[in-house]
């Protein structure tokens, strides 16, 4: 009789023949099985933790990611020969007290999980004078099981079955030690060393080289949106950004002179193309490479950086900064961190010159904050980027795992440096206002690290196409391990290699133009690069398709603004996401477990980016771009729905691929039937105008329903209460509309609005621009039905 069969007749037979009992504490859920104890402690109904650790030596622990406490949760425990089965209103754990093999089951008995027996390795290991131990725990999958998460990996693969990844954090690769699997559970694996995930014929581990006890974490959410509620719950919301975040944002390494970058901005106003951010990039505080990242403006091309913050605001943008986490020997920051032995003792940024401080020591992240505080959060910055976040390392040598931090061997606690160094921003920022929401742009992340106002982007990658198209699966693999936000550098960061004078060779604008495109549907819509500057003036004028392309995208992601914001509301409110793979709406279609170029952007909205050269063509020796024949690409829309064309009006059955055109200036975008779409005005910058006349696109062949949240924009309040939704419910049957009674207030909020009503045909409702016919309603918050 095989495991499974075991079990299953336990199953059974216990309930005929046990006596149920309630355990009134974790201690009663201790179990020696040979040479090692299992500890299970029983979260919530649907979160359980097990712990692994030699018999008699208990660890104390605590966690860097996890802040949920254990809950007084109801729950029967059975005994059976060798079999303990443990069982909530929500899963059953069932563990072999003989091989100390555990497996999990929903209320209908159908098996989530299961460990491989024999898959526990605890073995004690030496790394210089520090006793510690390797571990390792296999788990067995189902054949067909897709899985996802894991942070971020430009490997071009949405499901993460069958790989090697080597788990520490580097420029480019985020390790969040998640799993996400479509049967609707997650698994935290809880550990902060280099860890080997792996997957293949034997079965699904991980492999950790350093920590005190086999320590991991399984949630069970029944769907995708569930499991990421579970991943939330366990590690934290995500706080809301301010609404000018979700604009256009311009950056490039770097600007040079406070002029430059407040002429930027002065540009964009002229040229009458919308901005929001503006990104100051590293040597503000000096050309020396011993003056790094001091903290400070030493730089005499900044010679008045009040002015110019001020200057930025007065043309209504923001303005972020770049600091790193590794300081020049000439800084103040680096002789007084020196001094109270808070540098750790590797070479780092610039040139091997720098250290990185200690972010494991609370009082080295309050000096940190002090210097940031003092120097740059003073003159009004508006958030910041924290530049190399992994830690950055000069030369890598694996020696410097041995170091000693103030919380241990670094080895222990290597890839959780970018959540405390990111948190200890945060929590500092957070302590001194509630005036101005924090945001922080950074290049690393570990699970959890959505609670401190972060957004990742995806680090220093090269400009091309195949780079283009990983970024997709890298993204969506990110937010499906519970961490909502992020972005890309728009054209990658280096692009010399590939496309030799930058912006003057115009097939890198086609790439460009792509990568702004797919960027336009992402959390932070952000341009950024070196070797080649980036600004849309730099792609021609006004009537030149580069240039014409970008300005309509960067004012379609102004008029969605309504949506991405009420969409963010649902990610703080409701451990929602921004960027959704495929698998979490269609999770019976198996045909999109692997689909890497597609996802919906918010609950409504699918996207196809372009990620192949479609107009490269030659003339003689001259490589240039050749418009004459308009190419086309292949597209799936999931089954189960109707989809609506976005520039065409046109519907499509679902649970079929097309092919779609897709010249320069389109990338494939449809929208589910019975959406709810309220496109925003035409702005210059994200507050410029009230959204006192929405427009609502109704995309008809379904019910649906969308709820528009508002806010003050850039303060706490709304933790508070102060913010107002009003939902709306399409009846297609009925072709009414039903809008529900406004909740809540806030000051400044519209007490009178108009709505336009607009039925999305292949007429009206299409593409960037507004409609001309459309049903106009005065709302004044009182509930109203409206028939179309």
């Amino acid at each position: 009789m095989n495991e499974m069969k075991r079990v299953l007749l336990f199953m059974t037979c216990c309930l005929l023949i046990t006596v149920a009992s309630t355990a009134k504490s974790n201690d009663d859920l201790r179990f020696n099985v040979g040479n090692y104890t299992i500890e299970v402690q029983v979260y919530t109904p649907e979160i359980i933790r097990i712990l692994k650790y030699p018999k008699n030596n208990r660890p104390e622990k605590e966690s860097f990611s996890v802040i949920l406490k254990p809950e007084k949760v109801a729950y029967e425990v059975k005994r059976m020969n060798d079999i303990c089965s443990l069982k909530t209103s929500s899963v059953t754990v069932m563990i072999d007290l003989s091989t100390g093999q555990i497996i999990y089951t929903d209320k209908d008995k159908n098996t989530l999980l299961q460990e491989k027996n024999d898959g526990v390795e605890i073995i004690p290991q030496t790394y210089g004078t520090e006793q510690t131990y390797s571990l390792k725990q296999v788990f067995l999958l189902d054949t067909s099981e897709a899985i996802y998460g894991l942070g971020q990996h430009q490997e071009g693969r949405m499901n993460q079955r069958n790989q090697h990844i080597h788990m520490q954090q580097t420029n480019m690769d985020i390790c969040v030690p998640i799993i996400h699997s479509v049967k609707g559970y997650a698994l935290f694996w809880d550990n902060y060393s280099p860890t080997d995930f792996i997957d293949n014929a034997q079965g699904m581990s991980f492999n950790s080289s350093s920590g005190d006890c086999i320590d991991y974490y399984f949630m069970f959410g029944e769907n995708a949106d569930g499991v990421i509620r579970q991943i939330r719950l366990l590690t934290g919301d995500a706080p809301m950004f301010p609404l000018w975040t979700y604009g256009y944002w311009q950056s490039k390494e770097r600007y040079a002179s406070q002029d430059e970058i407040v002429g930027v901005v002065k540009k964009y106003r002229d040229q009458k193309i919308p901005l929001d951010g503006i990104v100051q990039d590293w040597r503000y505080w000096g050309e020396e490479d011993s003056l790094w990242n001091s903290v400070e403006f030493l730089n005499p091309h900044f010679p008045n950086p009040q002015q110019m913050v001020d200057d930025i605001h007065r043309l209504n943008a923001h303005a972020i900064i770049s600091v790193w986490p590794c300081f020049g020997p000439a800084t103040n920051i680096y002789k007084e961190m020196e001094k109270k032995n808070m540098l750790l003792d590797f070479p780092s940024s610039p040139n091997g010159i720098g250290k990185v401080y200690d972010a494991y020591n609370p009082a080295a992240r309050d000096l940190f904050w002090n210097y940031m505080n003092r120097n740059i959060f003073s003159l009004g910055m508006d958030g910041w980027w924290l530049d190399a976040t992994e830690p950055e390392q000069a030369h890598y040598n694996s020696d410097i795992l041995n170091m000693k931090t103030y919380l241990g061997t670094y080895r222990n606690v290597r890839n959780a440096f970018p959540l405390l160094t990111v948190g200890g921003i945060h929590e500092h920022q957070r302590t001194l206002t509630s005036d101005k929401r924090v945001f922080i742009l950074t290049r690393s992340a570990f699970a959890g690290q959505q609670r401190y106002g972060a957004n990742s982007w995806s680090g220093d990658i090269v400009s091309n196409w195949t780079v283009l198209r990983k970024q997709i699966s890298g993204g969506l693999n990110f937010s499906l391990s519970g961490i909502p936000y992020w972005n890309t550098d728009i054209g990658g960061f280096y692009s010399n290699n590939y496309y030799p004078g930058g912006v003057n060779n115009p097939t890198f604008h086609e790439l460009y133009v792509r990568w702004l495109q797919f960027a336009t549907f992402t959390p932070m819509m952000r341009s950024h690069g070196t070797q080649t500057p980036r600004e849309i003036y730099q792609f021609g004028k006004k009537g030149d398709w580069g240039y014409d392309v970008i300005a309509d995208y960067i004012n379609l992601r102004y008029r969605l603004l309504p949506y991405i914001y009420s969409t963010s509301y649902q990610v703080t409110q409701h451990a929602g996401s921004m960027m959704r793979a495929l698998m979490m709406d269609f999770p019976r279609d198996t045909r999109v477990y692997d689909i890497d170029n597609e996802y919906l952007f918010g609950p409504s909205i699918l996207v196809n980016p372009v990620t192949e050269p479609m107009y490269i063509g030659r003339n003689g020796d001259k490589t240039l771009l050749n418009f004459d024949e308009v190419k086309r690409q292949n597209v799936y829309l999931p089954k189960g729905n109707d989809w609506i064309d976005f520039w065409t009006g046109k519907t499509i059955k679902g649970g079929q691929e097309i092919m779609r055109e897709v010249p320069i200036d389109i990338m494939p975008l449809y929208v589910k039937a019975g959406t709810i779409l309220p496109m925003g005005p035409f702005v210059q910058y994200a507050e410029e105008k009230d959204w006192d006349n929405l427009e609502i696109r109704i995309y008809k062949g379904a019910d649906g329903e969308f709820v528009l949240y508002e806010d003050e924009n850039d303060n706490y309040n709304y933790e508070k209460g102060k913010y107002s939704t009003i939902r709306f419910w399409w009846n297609d049957n009925r072709q009414e509309l039903q809008i529900d009674k406004r909740k809540g207030t806030f000051p400044e909020m519209l007490k009178e609005r108009k709505f336009r009503f607009i039925l999305v045909d292949e007429v009206n409702g299409i593409g960037i621009n507004e409609s001309s016919k459309y049903t106009e309603v005065k709302y004044t918050g009182k509930d109203m039905t409206i028939r179309l």
